[in-house]
Parts: structure tokens; sequence; C-alpha cells
């Protein structure tokens, strides 16, 4: 009986194959296993197809933005159009749902502004943000872009992928040259992974402290990160507000990564 059921979904299988399909879903598959993309070449060779095969479907992937290539051509890597296309994803939308009031509560009790970023297109954009109440605000914009290797939320994001898988990571991300660029840093990223969070002054702001937690998936890897663009007011001198404000901020990140480890 067993023998039955199976041979019936291999023929379920076999009698629904669509080539032209099967040929593009395994170069993006192939793809998206290589940080700096793979010559056409090496695509035919990794596929075990014939260069006539795979010509026109690699073309029309370019064409529709799924793939680009790179290094003067010669080479064809992922865009970020199917990481785009996930961000639309309900999963994106409820995390920004669960994150808001949280986030609005962090700002309001600590009067410090925060922020929600996630990766795209080589470098992170702001999905969520709260300021607090009062006749001003600092804020970060919604939907604009922080870059990876000079920011609090980038380098945050970075230390919290696994040392093994980071460089193919980011190669998904849509980064080049992945390998230099992490090692550049690569100290700074195990100290921040090895305590848990970053609180350095801003790159970008004079007088800001950017505190900076990760959201964790269910492997372990950061899949976004919350920031606190810290400024001290003047009330607080000699308080250890930034501590306060440190510990609000992780428990709003343990609080969402606990939604994003048991979805549902």
């Amino acid at each position: 009986m067993a023998d039955d059921i199976q041979d019936s979904s291999f023929d379920a299988t076999e009698r629904y194959r669509a080539p032209a399909l099967d040929k593009g879903l395994d170069i993006l598959e192939v793809l998206s296993e290589q940080a700096r993309g793979l010559t056409r070449t090496e695509i035919v060779k990794a596929l075990g197809l014939s260069p006539s095969q795979i010509y026109r479907m690699l073309e029309r992937l370019v064409a529709r933005g799924y793939v680009t290539r790179i290094e003067g051509g010669d080479r064809y890597a992922l865009t970020m159009k199917l990481f785009l296309l996930g961000t639309q994803h309900p999963p994106v939308r409820r995390l920004v749902a669960q994150a808001q009031p949280l986030m609005d509560d962090f700002a309001r009790a600590l009067r410090q502004s925060c922020h929600l970023i996630v990766p795209e297109a080589g470098a992170g954009v702001v999905i969520a943000q709260a300021s607090p109440m009062g006749h001003w605000e600092f804020r970060a914009r919604i939907g604009g872009q922080v870059q990876l290797f000079s920011t609090g939320s980038g380098m945050t994001l970075l230390a919290f992928q696994h040392p093994d898988r980071a460089q193919q990571t980011l190669g998904g991300w849509g980064v080049s040259d992945a390998a230099a660029k992490l090692a550049r840093i690569a100290e700074h990223l195990q100290q921040v992974r090895a305590q848990g969070w970053r609180a350095e002054p801003s790159g970008q702001l004079v007088g800001v402290t950017d505190i900076s937690v990760p959201l964790l998936g269910p492997g372990g890897d950061a899949v976004a990160v919350l920031t606190c663009a810290y400024i001290e007011h003047p009330d607080e001198l000699g308080h250890d507000s930034r501590t306060e404000a440190l510990a609000a901020l992780a428990d709003v990140a343990r609080q969402l990564s606990l939604s994003i480890q048991q979805p549902g």
C-alpha cells in the first residue's frame, strides 16, 4: 500500500512537470548559494545542462529583474527582488503590527525614539518608528535606508549572522566583496555578538549614542534590529538613563524575537 502511495505521488510529480520553470528555479537556487555570483559557464557546469538550455531562461530572469549582471557583465547574481516580494508577505506586516505598540510604549516611557530595520538591497530599511511625546522629536524616516557597515543598526545586523553563513547571507542581500568587508570589522562584530547588543556613538550625528539590539529568528540569526538613537536630556545628567534605555530596548527585542520564533 505504501509503495502504491509513493508511486502515485511520483506519477503526479512527473505529470505536472514544467521544464522551463524548473530550469528557472534551478538557476535561482544555485545563485542563492553564491556570494559573488557565477559566470554563465559556471552555472552550466553546476546544473549539468548545455549552454543553450539555460541561455534564454537566464536572459529572461535578467529582464524580469530577478538576476543581474555584475563585474562588467561577466557574472550573474541574484537581485533583491525575491526579498522585496517577501517583504509584502503577511509575516512582515505582522512584525510591524506587533512591534509598533511596544516601540510606542518604549518611546513614551524612556523619552527616546527608536526604529526597526530589516535588510534590503545591501542596506537596512526602516520599517517602523516611534517617537516620544513632547514638542520635539528625533526620528528615522520609515522607508529610509541605513548602511550596513557604518551604522549601529547595520553592524548589529551583521554581528548576529552565523559566522559560517555570514558571507553567503550578505551575498544574498546583494553585498559585493562581503568577505573583505566582514574581515575589516570582524573583531568588533565578535564583541557585539558576545555582549548581545551594541551601544556606540553615532557615526552620523554628534551627541547621539546608537543603542541596538537584534531580533533573532528561529535559527538564531538576526532578522531585524531595533535601535534607539539615544539623546541625553539635561534633567538626566548624572542619572544612568542610558542603561535603563538599553534594558528596556532589550526587553522589547526579546518579546518580538519570541513572536518571530513562535509564529501564529
